[in-house]
C-alpha cells in the first residue's frame, strides 16, 4: 500500500506505509551515544534512519523527514564514526551489526519498539 506526497520540487513521491520505530542501543550493557540507525526495508523502498542520543535513545525517519520505517521486514545496521578517542578507527560497532548486519526487525501497525544489546567482541 502506497501514498502519494508532493516532494519540494513538485513531483509525485510513492511513499509506503510507515509506522513509528524507536527503541535503546546498548554496546556491552552501555547506552551506545551517537549511533547512526539504519532500517534497510525488504521491499522498494527507501531505508529508515535514526541517530541514538545520549541514552542510547533512537527514533527514525523516512526520506525526506516522515515519521518512521515502512511497514515490513527490514535489516537493521548500526554504525558508529565519531571523533572519540576511545573509538578504535575501524569504529566501535562490529561489522556483524554494520556493513555484514545480521540484525533484523519487522515493522508493523502502531508503535514499534526495538532495543538492541550488542557485543563489541
Amino acid at each position: 500500500m502506497f501514498s502519494t506526497s508532493l516532494g519540494c520540487g513538485g513531483s509525485d513521491e510513492e511513499i509506503p506505509s510507515l509506522a513509528p520505530v524507536s527503541g535503546v542501543i546498548t554496546m556491552d550493557g552501555s547506552p551506545l551515544v551517537g549511533a547512526l540507525v539504519q532500517f534497510e526495508p525488504k521491499i522498494a523502498a527507501k531505508p529508515a534512519i535514526g541517530t541514538t542520543d545520549s541514552e542510547g535513545k533512537y527514533s527514525l525517519q523516512y526520506g525526506g523527514g516522515d515519521i518512521g520505517a515502512a511497514i515490513g521486514s527490514h535489516i537493521v545496521s548500526i554504525f558508529h564514526y565519531g571523533d572519540d578517542p576511545e573509538i578504535p578507527e575501524e569504529g566501535k560497532v562490529p561489522a556483524k551489526y554494520g556493513t555484514e548486519s545480521t540484525l533484523t526487525a519487522d515493522v508493523k501497525e502502531g508503535e514499534n519498539e526495538f532495543d538492541f544489546d550488542l557485543e563489541s567482541k
